[in-house]
């Protein structure tokens, strides 16, 4: 299901395609995340200044937030080669060797998901990020020796959906740690707007605004319905994107105005409807739903909480009294049988 959703920040189909085609390349011409982009800053021109490699850099936050991008602004600031990979994708020390040996001095090697690496490959890593140097251990048993060997001054920047997840160990070796918030509307219209022009579509300022709206908050969802909202409107329209179309577009997609859609509706309705509006355990909530615990911890819940649906308490998910009014259900009253039980 999470794989159909227009408004899911999680990549999809020909996302990566246009994510790197619509990827702005310096730091000034990254929309949003101001204090983000100042503390970079700061810290790439103090270490060109030094001719050194930039402190490890580790980006946080829900994803579609441009993560990935501003690994490449990095490297792109400090002129250097980025080599990029994936916490999955790295099985055994040995994957981690080979990339850490090709890198030139003050590459840029960029982990997505590092929350994901296994332990073994964690613990190679510590030696790279501290010393720049590996260890290897050569031969087995009682003629097993200890080899390390240097490696290039390189700058690791890792990106996660669950800071949380990472061990301490590793976090503790990041010198440079942000977090990456959702967008203002006034960003995603600016966002839009330069996606528009790269992507040659006609968007008039009502239809930049009224896709903003729905993005909620994250750039990859806006550029995903801007690329849908194009073939509607050659379609069904002139080709030109105008607030009008934009309306009826999205209303066909099922995204409304404050940029829920079905499986929105769907988690808080299983909520309120057969759960009294909670406290619902998350196991729980992810069996009456079919969805991964850890799909709905990380996709679904960040901009439920957001908009203020939805609360994370001690005893499970609670559904707010704005999540009642936007399903137009009644919300109980303070001494309900369900409020009884919910203190």
């Amino acid at each position: 299901m999470e794989g159909e959703r227009l408004v899911s920040a999680q990549g999809q189909g020909d996302d990566a395609l246009y994510d790197r085609s619509l990827r702005p390349t310096r730091l000034r011409d990254y929309p949003g995340q101001e204090r983000v982009k100042e503390e970079l800053t700061i810290y790439i021109q103090a270490a060109l200044a030094r001719s050194e490699p930039l402190d490890h850099v580790l980006l946080y936050g829900p994803p579609g937030l441009g993560k990935t991008t501003l690994a490449h602004i990095i490297a792109s600031e400090l002129g250097v080669n980025i080599r990029t990979t994936s916490g999955p994708a790295l099985t055994h020390g040995g994957d981690l060797a080979a990339i850490l040996t090709n890198l030139e001095d003050r590459d840029v090697l960029f982990i997505d998901e590092i929350h994901r690496l296994s332990r073994a490959v964690e613990e190679t890593l510590y030696p790279a990020m501290e010393d720049f140097a590996l260890d290897l251990v050569l031969g087995k048993g009682p003629s097993a020796r200890t080899l390390r060997l240097d490696l290039p001054r390189f700058t690791l920047v890792g990106a996660t959906t669950r800071y949380g997840a990472l061990t301490s160990p590793l976090r503790d070796r990041f010198g440079v740690v942000a977090q990456l918030q959702f967008y203002e509307v006034p960003e995603l219209v600016q966002i839009l707007n330069r996606s528009a022009r790269i992507l040659g579509v006609p968007l008039d300022p009502g239809g930049a605004l009224e896709i903003a709206r729905r993005a909620r908050g994250t750039p990859r969802v806006a550029n995903r319905l801007l690329r849908r909202l194009r073939d509607y409107a050659e379609v069904r329209a002139d080709g030109r994107i105008t607030r009008e179309v934009a309306e009826a577009g999205l209303e066909l997609m099922q995204v409304d105005r404050l940029g829920l859609d079905h499986v929105d509706r769907r988690l808080l309705r299983v909520i309120v409807e057969r759960y009294g509006g909670g406290p619902v355990g998350l196991e729980t909530l992810a069996a009456a739903t079919s969805e991964e615990p850890e799909t709905i911890e990380d996709v679904y819940e960040p901009y439920l909480m957001q908009m203020g649906f939805l609360q994370r308490t001690p005893r499970g998910r609670v559904a707010t009294r704005a999540a009642y009014e936007y399903l137009g259900i009644p919300y109980p009253e303070a001494d309900g049988p369900e409020q009884q039980r919910l203190f």
